[in-house]
């Protein structure tokens, strides 16, 4: 003897694929790799900067400091004056406490700008100071 419709209809209801907890590992997988996920810090302007033979490439510096051909200053991708500095380095510091600071001094700059820049890095309690260079 046949089974009457309605029966039918409620095996097949019965037989569908829970997709609930593939979406919750999925979500969860998600969050993960936006958590862990290294960003790239910029400064703000693009510089030239100078060759040199022992460059290295430093891996965790996390304060990027811009000195642009004009002496401007560029710290996340805001301009600032030389009296601010000092205060946005601390800033940045009290964020990451095991932060570095990078220079990225155009090839126009002058020193003067670089060493007022180290100066405020100094004073804000930052010691490990780089200065950016291009391999030779």
């Amino acid at each position: 003897m046949r089974a009457p419709l309605a029966q039918i209809f409620q095996e097949d209801e019965a037989e569908e694929i829970n997709m609930t907890p593939m979406l919750d590992v999925v979500f969860i997988l998600l969050i993960f790799f936006i958590v862990t996920a290294s960003f790239v810090k910029e400064a703000g302007i693009d510089v030239n900067r100078p060759e040199a033979a022992t460059a290295v490439k430093k891996e965790r510096a996390n304060i990027l400091v811009a000195i642009s051909d004009k002496g401007d200053i560029w710290i996340n991708k805001r301009k600032v004056d030389i009296r601010s500095v000092q205060a946005n380095i601390e800033r940045l510091k009290a964020e990451n406490p095991q932060g570095t600071v990078v220079i990225q001094a155009d090839q126009k700059s002058t020193t003067d700008t670089l060493i007022k820049v180290m100066d405020s890095a100094r004073a804000a309690g930052v010691y490990d100071v780089s200065i950016a260079a291009q391999e030779a």
